[in-house]
């Protein structure tokens, strides 16, 4: 009799769960709680709806730990690099996709395949048994939340994450913006150019901090602590920890000349990001926000080249919330106090699209484990996928727990490779981490591959 898995959540590491289980010969049942409950974030019913970016990072996998989880997840046959794939957009050296088209292949990927069925309705109870592997994400409705807080008899964590606005290409002014990607990254004229960056002068610069500074913000409510993961924090909130730093962050003028002025260089720049194949659609790069959509406008329009600018979506801020998995969780991603459920994606403490992602294709393999009686070894801690496990199922003190992009700081160090530390060494220490990952990887995988039943 085939075994069913329950995979409550359709994001990325629901869908990739769902994927990997099923092509592993178990009968899967994805609950997704949209259309029917909506989020502050998501638009659609579709699976694998891409909210704060269209972006899956870097995918360089010899210099560039989230690179090297592309590859991981790539030789594992997974669905979100098979879409992303087939729906890229020119991004320089980044995986940039046009998301809604991604979100529909994705969904009708999962929705065609004959061991998987979606069922439109919302979990608010931790199931007592059966097989489960909670992806619901950081925005968790409260009722599951709820529950997930009385069985775990501990507070969730919450922090607080932005979007970024996009903005109509036909609204930018390209007599003052000009195309180009940072350092003319990209093997391609399409990739070279997948960049529109917007030039200031230190005055203009100056003047935009100030209209940022003192523009109206989101209120949080009574008692309500604002703690924010450092890799989307909203350009407010990096200015005022000092009025150079988006100059040395989002706003840097380095590696581009502007088209319409090569001898002078920019004292800042604002750059946009394709966010879909037909070119209409730009993001602001690095511009998450928790200022009012009056606000937003007021300063935005401020960045030469914006005056006229039309937004197809403005930024917001929504409360995220994760578990303290080092203390919940064992090592195959199981809760301690009820081990029918795993969970996997961001509501374990991972931060990204891939990661969450590889977490579902990790939990769904343990599964499908589990449900045939087997035994797998330890996921390597010297490959991507198994730093990430390794950190949130006891690699992090459970005290100061916080959500984590995958990066080389979580590897174990290298040893026997002649590679020592400092700056001057770190291409040739990177791709010693990405060559021992990938064989590490790549003989897991022989060992563990699952076959249909």
């Amino acid at each position: 009799m085939t075994q069913t898995l329950n995979i409550v959540g359709g994001g990325m590491a629901g869908s990739e769960a769902a994927w990997q289980a099923a092509n592993a010969g178990l009968r899967v049942v994805i609950h997704e709680m949209r259309p029917q409950v909506g989020t502050f974030a998501h638009r659609t019913g579709n699976l694998g709806e891409m909210v704060c970016s269209n972006s899956f990072r870097s995918d360089d996998h010899e210099q560039n730990a989230v690179g090297l989880l592309h590859w991981e997840m790539r030789q594992a046959d997974g669905l979100i690099m098979q879409m992303a794939a087939k729906h890229r957009l020119p991004a320089g050296g980044a995986l940039a996709v046009d998301r809604d088209p991604f979100a529909e292949s994705v969904t009708a990927a999962l929705r065609a395949h004959t061991n998987i069925t979606v069922q439109d309705a919302e979990i608010t109870s931790l199931p007592t048994d059966g097989q489960w592997i909670i992806a619901t994400g950081p925005l968790t409705s409260g009722a599951l939340a709820e529950a997930i807080r009385a069985q775990t008899g501990a507070d969730q964590l919450a922090f607080f994450d932005a979007i970024a606005p996009i903005v109509h290409a036909d609204t930018i002014d390209m007599g003052t913006a000009w195309m180009q990607s940072r350092y003319d990254k990209g093997e391609t004229k399409d990739e070279r150019t997948a960049y529109l960056n917007c030039p200031m002068t230190k005055d203009q610069y100056e003047a935009f901090i100030d209209a940022l500074l003192s523009a109206e913000k989101t209120e949080f409510h009574e008692g309500e602590t604002a703690k924010y993961f450092d890799g989307c924090l909203p350009i407010e909130v990096m200015a005022e920890r000092g009025r150079e730093t988006l100059r040395f962050g989002p706003m840097k003028p380095v590696g581009l000349t502007n088209a319409h002025d090569p001898a002078t260089k920019p004292y800042a720049v604002v750059q946009l990001r394709r966010d879909n194949a037909l070119g209409t659609l730009f993001n602001i790069v690095g511009f998450q926000t928790k200022m009012k959509y009056g606000a937003q406008k007021s300063v935005f329009k401020t960045i030469p080249g914006l005056e006229n600018a039309e937004f197809a979506r403005l930024g917001g801020i929504h409360r995220n919330t994760f578990i303290n998995s080092p203390t919940l969780l064992d090592g195959q991603m199981r809760l301690k106090s009820q081990p029918n459920i795993r969970f996997a994606g961001q509501i374990t403490g991972v931060e990204g699209y891939v990661e969450s992602a590889a977490m579902g294709l990790l939990a769904a393999r343990l599964a499908v484990a589990e449900a045939r009686g087997l035994a797998l070894p330890p996921v390597p801690d010297t490959t991507a996928m198994g730093a990430l496990v390794t950190h949130i199922t006891g690699g992090a003190d459970a005290k100061t727990f916080q959500p984590m992009n995958v990066n080389f700081g979580l590897f174990p160090p290298l040893e026997g490779t002649g590679i020592k530390g400092g700056r001057r060494n770190r291409k040739d220490r990177y791709k010693a981490y990405t060559d021992r990952a990938k064989a590490d990887w790549s003989a897991w995988l022989a060992q563990t591959e699952p076959v249909p039943a």
